[in-house]
């Protein structure tokens, strides 16, 4: 009896099966990663408003002169007309080499533009390994996590210890105190433990560098 009930309980609407179930877990991963996929990737809100204030400058100047010269007035660089003959007759006397320097940059700045809009942006920031809610990271934050450890590991003091982050690579610089030893290997452990818990995503390669001269103790 017990069995009935337990399978009609299991029937009944409102109470998902295991498809159900999988199907939900499924649909939370899904929602994770696009979560982490957006905070990863970089903004292009700075490059969009670069294009765009350029395109609107230049759209001032031709109206600019346009008007100027519907109004019967002189030009304040060069009129639309002059421009158009200027272009439809180019090369003309125009030095050959200049030509080609300007297409060429011309077209390094038209590439720079497409890449910039096709590649993925790469902030700085690192995904940390979570299976309920997506977890981002700044470098920085990571940077100074870092730092109090290897801080705890040399005994010096925090402005003696300086940490730089990069997509690859976290370099722990410590200028030890006069007369106390550092030993690089001991803050090299301390930080790669702390590197093992939070697990970041990508894993960047530790350095740690000992100065070799020491700073004079408060």
């Amino acid at each position: 009896m017990s069995s009935d009930a337990s399978q009609t309980r299991v029937d009944e609407p409102g109470h998902p099966n295991e498809s159900d179930r999988r199907e939900l877990r499924t649909a939370a991963n899904h929602g994770l990663a696009l979560a982490t996929r957006r905070e990863m990737s970089s903004g292009r809100v700075f490059a969009a408003a670069l294009v765009a204030l350029v395109v609107t400058l230049l759209c001032v100047y031709a109206l600019l002169e346009s008007t100027l010269q519907a109004i019967g007035q002189p030009a304040w660089i060069i009129d639309p007309e002059t421009a158009s003959r200027f272009v439809a007759g180019l090369p003309g006397d125009v030095n050959a080499g200049i030509l080609g320097l300007l297409g060429v940059l011309v077209a390094v700045v038209g590439v720079g533009f497409v890449l910039l809009a096709v590649l993925a942006g790469r902030p700085g920031r690192r995904v940390l390994p979570s299976t309920r809610i997506a977890v981002v990271l700044d470098d920085e934050v990571l940077a100074s996590a870092l730092a109090r450890r290897a801080r705890t590991a040399a005994t010096v003091r925090p402005e003696q210890v300086t940490v730089v982050v990069s997509h690859a690579e976290a370099i722990v610089n410590v200028r030890p105190t006069s007369g106390v030893p550092v030993r690089a290997e001991d803050v090299l452990a301390a930080v790669e433990d702390e590197l093992k818990r939070l697990r970041p995503e990508p894993y960047p390669l530790l350095r740690v560098r000992v100065a070799g001269t020491g700073v004079i103790g408060a």
